[in-house]
């Protein structure tokens, strides 16, 4: 699977942004998609995921319900609706794709096996 990130921008602070990640190729329904960002100097880190299939979502702590993520299997499309950004939510944020990801590795990085390019979100304030 072939995956494309895009939605970047500059954003000020307290406002939204929607990131969408679009997948062509096979069998989108059956992986797990996640969000993965990384700031300047920082690695990188979890952001949030939706599980293949049923759809199960999962968050980094620093989000706080702040972040939505949500997949559209027939568009092969996964929204990142970000809220109430704040500064710190500065970085490239990088979609990833994993085939029938185990729960127990949702937010571990080198399980995915398919990366989309970054796109930038600025939050200024």
């Amino acid at each position: 699977v072939q995956l494309q990130a895009f939605g970047g921008g500059l954003v000020q602070a307290g406002g939204f942004r929607r990131l969408s990640c679009s997948a062509s190729g096979r069998g989108f329904i059956n992986y797990t998609v996640a969000w993965f960002r990384q700031a300047p100097g920082k690695v990188r880190e979890f952001v949030s995921a939706v599980k293949y299939g049923i759809g199960t979502t999962y968050y980094g702590d620093f989000v706080k319900d702040r972040f939505t993520i949500s997949r559209d299997n027939d568009k092969k499309i996964v929204y990142l609706q970000m809220n109430s950004l704040q500064l710190e939510d500065t970085a490239v944020y990088y979609c990833a794709a994993a085939s029938f990801l185990h729960d127990d590795y949702y937010g571990v990085e080198r399980y995915y096996s398919f990366w989309g390019q970054g796109t930038q979100v600025t939050v200024s304030s």
